[in-house]
């Protein structure tokens, strides 16, 4: 079950979740929820039941020390909530978590549930899958969703993907079939450097979803870990002939699949990025100061209702291996 701890009253919610493991090829995907998580400040205020969806011998709990008392941290998934300023502000449940390791359809029955009662608008679901992209190139993000209409609105791609799925293509179907307009977000990394860190790929599922939301992420130090990582990656290859080799010809076949699209849209979208951050105070701006007068979540809504505070924040998760994906765009 949903371990509540003061749920707010929101305002436009969007849920952007994110799952370690077989969707996470170099934990790109999780990175990007934890990256928002830490830079607008958010609290969490709720967790799923880690003994109902957990094998402990998979994900293994981790034991630390607090005040010198020794404290067992769970694998589970936890919900965060993130208010994004400017002239219209809007918020963010930020869910993060492992993927489960059973009881997938229940799983996604509690979050879709929780979406329902926090008034969810729209699920954007992050995932990284490993492709023959070179890591020379901007990284490739897809969007797709299963709602030819939404696809339509949005500009996306209404999937066609068969075969193996991890809880990403589960729970867009789940929200699809409860009526939840969802959207799912898949970088490509390379395969050859599929070890994470990657925050190349982080970094361009958070500029897909500024797009996406029509918002401005605070990015950080993630450009500069981006171009670390490439530099990184590129005297790696050059020390070795047959790599390099290799990374020359997936850099030709990208160049020519790509040249009918280098169109003035790439252009402009890149220059409306660029407006937005120039733009601090426009829409979607940034978080609401933390200890502000009002504070995040004690501002008084359109009803004259006030938030509850928020809740310390419980320890996050631990770490586990990011997995491969099918080649291609998944569901």
């Amino acid at each position: 079950m949903i371990e509540l701890e003061g749920v707010p009253e929101l305002i436009d919610p969007v849920m952007v979740a994110a799952f370690e493991g077989w969707n996470d090829a170099g934990d790109a995907a999780s990175t990007a929820v934890a990256h928002l998580e830490r830079e607008w400040k958010g609290e969490v205020f709720a967790a799923l039941d880690a003994e109902d969806y957990y094998d402990f011998q998979v994900n293994r709990p981790t034991v630390f020390m607090e005040g010198g008392v020794r404290k067992i941290t769970w694998p589970t998934t936890r919900l965060s909530v993130v208010r994004v300023g400017g002239d219209k502000p809007r918020d963010l449940v930020l869910v993060r978590g492992i993927e489960p390791s059973m009881r997938w359809r229940s799983f996604c029955n509690e979050l879709l549930g929780f979406a329902h009662e926090l008034g969810v608008e729209l699920v954007v679901i992050l995932g990284a899958l490993l492709g023959d992209t070179p890591h020379t190139r901007p990284v490739p993000v897809s969007g797709v969703t299963s709602d030819g209409d939404l696809a339509r609105r949005m500009n996306l791609e209404e999937t066609k993907y068969e075969g193996p799925t991890g809880i990403v293509g589960v729970l867009q179907e789940a929200c699809t079939h409860a009526g939840v307009p969802a959207v799912s977000l898949w970088a490509a990394v390379p395969h050859y450097v599929s070890q994470p860190p990657n925050p190349k790929a982080t970094l361009a599922l958070l500029n897909r979803l500024e797009d996406l939301l029509d918002l401005r992420v605070p990015q950080g130090e993630l450009p500069e870990d981006a171009r670390a990582w490439q530099t990184g990656v590129d005297q790696l290859a050059a020390e070795d002939s047959e790599v390099a080799e290799y990374v020359q010809t997936l850099e030709e076949a990208r160049d020519t699949a790509e040249l009918p699209e280098a169109s003035g849209e790439a252009i402009a979208r890149e220059f409306e990025r660029y407006l937005r951050r120039r733009d601090v105070g426009g829409p979607g701006g940034h978080a609401t100061a933390e200890g502000s007068e009002s504070g995040p979540y004690r501002r008084d809504t359109p009803s004259g209702r006030t938030r509850p505070p928020k809740p310390p924040k419980p320890e996050a998760p631990g770490a586990s291996e990011g997995g491969d994906e099918p080649d291609g765009s998944e569901d």
